[in-house]
């Protein structure tokens, strides 16, 4: 199962960047290039434990649905979220955050599994772990862009 790791140093405090985190309106704003829109579960404000959301957006191409579930959580230092419906075979993602002396270390772990056997190993490969990677990239660098303002 491919691992993608994204960390990000944030001069802002822990639990502003956690919440930040968690935020459905944040996370719609994040990615608005993508057209990402919650659909069903919980739709706005923070997502806590054993709350899900469904989410409708367009990725390579695609209008893409996908529900996901908190299945961890550990305020303010963690949280997972799993994918429950959605183009994957299966995806987990953890949001680890720590204290550091100029403010916050997050760190995202996204584990995923594409479907299709070989041919979802070949996609891996070829674009969608380099995309994925991008698309954390950018959500880490609006989440510290925005912490770093309160």
């Amino acid at each position: 199962m491919p691992l993608i790791q994204v960390q990000t140093h944030i001069n802002a405090d822990l639990q502003v960047c956690f919440d930040l985190a968690r935020n459905i309106d944040f996370h719609k704003e994040s990615l608005k290039h993508t057209d990402e829109l919650p659909v069903a579960g919980k739709i706005s404000g923070l997502i806590g434990k054993d709350e899900w959301v469904s989410w409708e957006a367009r990725h390579l191409g695609f209008v893409q649905h996908l529900t996901s579930k908190i299945t961890e959580f550990d305020s303010p230092n963690y949280f997972v979220d799993e994918m429950v419906f959605g183009a994957f075979k299966s995806f987990r993602h953890e949001h680890i955050f720590k204290k550091t002396k100029e403010g916050t270390l997050m760190i995202d772990k996204f584990y995923f599994e594409s479907p299709l056997g070989v041919l979802g190993k070949f996609a891996n490969v070829i674009f969608l772990k380099r995309y994925m990677r991008k698309l954390l990239e950018t959500r880490s660098k609006a989440l510290k862009t925005k912490a770093e303002l309160i």
